[in-house]
């Protein structure tokens, strides 16, 4: 184990350049496009998972919400792949940066705003003030919609970031007291893997729901928009 607790999540470099553009092109290996008539049966599977996920998330979108579909599917696809990847040992996970997750998060919103602007100007007009409101509340009540409205990718881009460093660390904490309690007492050294194992069984399934909800928040602001 590493003796820096945050050392797993310093940006790794290859003779002194950062290789993070690598590792996140990386999972784009792990879903090879079909070349042939008939596929095998890992491709059939991931076709069948990106049918079911796509019909899940597109089914409350009109026309215009579901020309979104191939960058919904692609923003799943790249978030689950980088999280699971990041669970193999000596890995680095590129989504507990909160550089990339603002990367990810600022674009994908501000699109979803701007075709709403776009295409439904009185109604994302109306969103920064409520039906009813009484006169003397309403300059407030449109700079707390304004700040809700701009917080919603940092929001976004925190929650990623948050769950998949507290993974990460939880897992090196309880690696660690299981390694330094083998020489103190096997029987407590025992206990530590096997919560240690739960935990990363844990985080297998966080990996997988942080990406489906992140996908899911923009899937949302954009049937908000369209």
């Amino acid at each position: 184990m590493n003796e820096n607790l945050f050392s797993s999540f310093i940006t790794p470099t290859m003779m002194g350049l950062p290789i993070v553009i690598a590792i996140t092109m990386f999972p784009s290996i792990m879903f090879p496009s079909p070349s042939r008539l008939i596929n095998n049966r890992l491709i059939s599977i991931q076709q069948w998972l990106v049918q079911l996920t796509s019909k899940q998330m597109l089914s409350i979108h009109n026309q215009k919400g579901q020309t979104w579909a191939l960058m919904l599917m692609s923003l799943i696809l790249f978030i689950g792949s980088t999280n699971l990847l990041g669970l193999l040992p000596h890995s680095f996970t590129p989504t507990t940066q909160l550089s990339l997750n603002l990367g990810m998060a600022i674009p994908l919103w501000a699109g979803t705003v701007i075709t709403g602007f776009r295409h439904k100007t009185k109604a994302s007009l109306a969103h920064f003030l409520p039906q009813g409101t009484p006169l003397p509340l309403i300059p407030m009540l449109v700079v707390i919609e304004t700040i809700s409205l701009f917080i919603q990718p940092m929001a976004l881009a925190v929650r990623l970031t948050a769950n998949i460093t507290a993974g990460h660390l939880l897992i090196h904490l309880i690696g660690g007291a299981t390694l330094a309690l083998m020489s103190i007492s096997t029987i407590t050294a025992m206990v530590t893997f096997t919560i240690l194992i739960l935990l990363t069984i844990l985080e297998f399934a966080v990996a997988l729901i942080q990406a489906y909800v992140f996908t899911l928040l923009v899937s949302l602001y954009l049937h908000d928009n369209t």
